[in-house]
């Protein structure tokens, strides 16, 4: 992932929905009225309030809240099937606002593939013919469309079900060709809503699985739209949470569960294991500090990566009962992590702290 460029721009983005949006919005923004004054005077519903943030390239940035926190209706707005109330939307620094129709139509054919909850596939269509849509819209020919089409079959491993129909397939499957159709015009940018939460959980951890690996293969920059914490830490780089049309908080998963905003995020977050999300790099101490307290390191360390998780870690200490030494990405020895360190990182994430 290229951590410079920004890909994706959201800059002070709102969403009023109603016939006097414009006013609601001034009084919203002038005279602070709250939610609740604005149905109440001006029968205007606040959908996405002031929302600001960059997608890096390359990256997947999962959008996560409860149903009507507003995360749907803010991914809408990247491509305009929504228009934002007031705000700027950027695309490699393009402001999408000001595209004509023409322009716009051709960012949504060729530049955004969208994989929806409803997997919206023709029936009367075989499985490849849904896929090459896409393409058939661009006006390629039929033969390089089902050649684009039968290739992305394979990546999405539905070999040998080109010729079947939406009906024969399971829902896994079904959302393997949406996801297919989606990347059959070799889109720059996924924008996902809730792509899997149709499904049921083991072939939706299957999927999340699948599409993890994809990415690092196809690097595609990616919002994730999910209303499941589990998900949001398995799949994304980094994480916003909505509440109310608001972003609440963003960052790494590990940044999340470890430092939440607030009580909100906080309870959001408790369920979810630091096993899962606490990497070598955050816990560990330098080799000074240690060497300061036990004197110089020993020979032929056991070693970890500084992104290795808390499982990991507990796994590796506990075939050697001597500390790790922490390496970066060049194999340069970094910090030590002790059994007391390993300890005090797993009792801090604990109900009981």
């Amino acid at each position: 992932m290229n951590s410079t460029s920004s890909a994706i721009k959201i800059k002070n983005v709102w969403k009023v929905f109603g016939n006097t949006s414009k006013e609601a919005l001034n009084a919203i923004q002038n005279n602070k009225i709250s939610k609740t004054e604005a149905l109440e005077k001006y029968n205007s519903v606040i959908g996405v309030s002031d929302v600001s943030f960059d997608v890096k390239q390359g990256e997947i940035f999962c959008v996560m809240g409860l149903s009507g926190s507003g995360k749907s209706t803010l991914v809408r707005h990247i491509n305009r099937l929504l228009e934002p109330t007031s705000g700027k939307i950027l695309i490699n620094e393009q402001d999408v606002m000001t595209l004509d129709r023409e322009s716009l139509q051709e960012l949504r054919n060729k530049k955004i593939g969208m994989v929806f909850q409803n997997f919206a596939l023709m029936p009367h269509r075989s499985v490849v013919d849904n896929i090459a849509m896409p393409l058939e819209i661009r006006g390629i020919s039929k033969n390089d469309r089902l050649d684009a089409a039968n290739k992305i079959l394979d990546v999405v491993e539905l070999q040998g079900w080109g010729n079947k129909f939406a009906h024969e397939l399971s829902g896994g499957m079904q959302q393997r060709v949406g996801l297919a159709r989606a990347l059959a015009a070799d889109p720059e940018f996924l924008l996902m809503d809730e792509p899997f939460s149709a499904l049921d959980p083991l072939i939706r951890r299957q999927l999340q699985s699948e599409f993890i690996k994809l990415s690092k293969q196809m690097k595609k920059t990616t919002v994730f739209i999910t209303h499941d914490l589990d998900e949001a830490v398995r799949v994304g780089h980094r994480i916003a949470i909505m509440r109310d049309g608001k972003v609440i908080q963003i960052g790494t998963p590990e940044e999340i569960v470890v430092n939440p905003a607030d009580e909100y995020v906080a309870d959001f977050v408790k369920g979810i294991s630091r096993l899962k999300v606490v990497q070598a790099k955050s816990i560990m101490q330098t080799t000074e500090e240690y060497e300061k307290q036990n004197g110089k390191l020993w020979d032929d360390p056991e070693s970890v990566q500084e992104n290795d998780l808390l499982s990991r870690l507990i796994e590796k200490s506990k075939t050697k009962n001597k500390p790790l030494v922490v390496k970066d990405l060049k194999g340069q020895i970094v910090g030590v992590i002790t059994q007391a360190d390993l300890l005090k990182a797993v009792i801090e994430g604990s109900d009981g702290e």
